[in-house]
């Protein structure tokens, strides 16, 4: 089922890209935008439009929207390596394990995180979208490591300041195929959704900024161990900045790793764990919480320095 929409294009839009104005206009994203356009479902004065075409002021668009999904819910399930690693009345910090999503998403069917506390009985914020309270930040499914859940609407409410206003200090370790010329250095470059594959980000001209700052930490033949501060955080950063400067994350094959490393490794996933966090407590006082490496991407970095030895 969809929802047909007929409008004029206001005077306020005029002379707007499709994606841009589209967004203003009916309160969806760019990029969902772009995917209508894609599809055919934009049309200006009866023609198809593309995302970059430029709206004219009293042109007739017609937009096709699916019909909007119920909303998710989340399901009380034990997860099985969630480690909760700090938890008082205002947070609870959990170490990720791999195979994990933060909240329910359209389409996944596997644990989250979410769902794993409300099995441990922990109550958390009722803040936000049904499916995501008290998440004030995510990591990918195929990401381990360290993140905070607010359990409070006064933390919620902090966290998220926090991590708009970029005060928390978020440190990732990854293990990046050859070697970062230079070894310390920052990445920026705006990412947005890739051109051609829904399910990919990439470095896009006019995308969201984005900006990676990293210092290699020890060198193998084959590869590098760095650690990682983001100063944003754009979905796959880290993984789409490195890729672009052609040292991917090693298993990392959605974004060009070399297969031959990962199984030489013995990695089946990307080098790429959210090592610590630090950020203002909403209660007061600056509080770090550190994650240790999961076995294995631990056994990775043991034959990376065998190899070498």
């Amino acid at each position: 089922m969809s929802d047909l929409r007929t409008l004029p294009v206001p005077e306020g839009l005029d002379g707007m890209r499709v994606d841009a104005g589209l967004s203003k206009l009916l309160g969806l994203s760019r990029s969902a935008i772009a995917s209508l356009a894609e599809s055919g479902d934009v049309l200006i004065d009866g023609s198809p439009a593309g995302k970059s075409d430029r709206l004219v002021a009293g042109a007739w668009l017609e937009v096709t929207l699916p019909t909007a999904r119920p909303p998710l819910q989340v399901v009380p399930v034990p997860v099985e390596g969630l480690k909760i690693l700090h938890e008082d009345d205002e947070i609870v910090v959990v170490d990720k394990p791999i195979g994990v999503a933060v909240h329910p998403s359209p389409g996944w069917e596997g644990p989250t995180v979410v769902g794993g506390l409300a099995a441990a009985g922990v109550r958390i914020a009722t803040s936000g979208a049904a499916e995501r309270q008290g998440v004030v930040h995510r990591l990918d499914a195929g990401t381990t490591g360290v993140m905070v859940v607010a359990k409070s609407e006064h933390a919620y409410s902090v966290l998220k300041r926090a991590f708009k206003e970029r005060t928390v200090d978020k440190r990732y370790h990854a293990v990046v195929q050859g070697h970062p010329d230079p070894s310390r250095g920052t990445i920026d470059a705006p990412i947005d959704r890739h051109p051609r594959h829904d399910y990919k980000f990439a470095v896009v001209t006019g995308g969201k900024p984005s900006i990676t700052h990293y210092e290699t930490v020890e060198a193998f033949r084959a590869a590098s161990l760095v650690d990682v501060k983001l100063e944003t955080g754009r979905t796959h950063q880290i993984r789409v900045h490195f890729a672009a400067i052609r040292h991917p994350c090693v298993g990392d094959l959605t974004y060009g790793a070399d297969p031959v490393l990962a199984r030489r490794l013995g990695i089946t996933r990307q080098w790429l764990h959210a090592r610590s966090l630090s950020f203002e407590h909403p209660a007061g006082g600056w509080v770090t919480f550190d994650s240790e490496y999961p076995a294995d991407l631990q056994h990775a970095l043991d034959a990376l320095r065998d190899q070498d030895s």
